[in-house]
């Protein structure tokens, strides 16, 4: 029998916040086919600035950081929202996000990786960090990991 619950956590197996996420997706693939290639990477820029100055003291502050590490340490990646998020994509395809700990309703927000960013390391490697605050070291470390994703 399906989860047709509407006021409470979920809709056919999604949470509100799962739902509200993939709408944010298709308008920003509706979005992004009405640019020109050119105006694409500015765009990406001001939507990903606007989301993370809408988002609460704790993950904006967070998202501020992660976004002048990337545009510091990999100039090349275009910044563009993704599933509502900030993220940075390399020849069209994400490589890096970020996803608010409110978004979710999370205690913690979360810099994750996908398959382009290649963090291969053996046969196990984490492709998703918990973030609640950024030290030196933290910073560090999470450039590294940029400038590797974007290499």
């Amino acid at each position: 029998m399906k989860d047709t619950q509407t006021s409470g956590k979920t809709y056919d197996g999604f949470t509100d916040e799962e739902r509200d996420a993939m709408k944010e997706r298709a308008k920003e693939l509706k979005a992004s086919a009405r640019r020109a290639p050119r105006a694409a990477k500015a765009d990406g820029e001001s939507d990903v600035l606007a989301k993370i100055a809408e988002m609460g003291d704790a993950d904006r502050a967070l998202a501020e950081r992660i976004h002048a590490l990337v545009k510091a340490g990999a100039p090349a990646l275009s910044p563009k929202l993704w599933y509502g998020m900030p993220a940075y994509a390399k020849d069209g395809k994400v490589v890096c996000f970020f996803q608010s700990a409110q978004k979710f309703k999370s205690r913690y927000a979360t810099l994750g990786f996908n398959d382009p960013a290649t963090l291969d390391d053996g046969t196990m490697w984490p492709t998703a960090y918990a973030l609640t605050e950024l030290t030196a070291a933290d910073e560090e470390r999470i450039a590294a990991l940029i400038a590797k994703a974007a290499g």
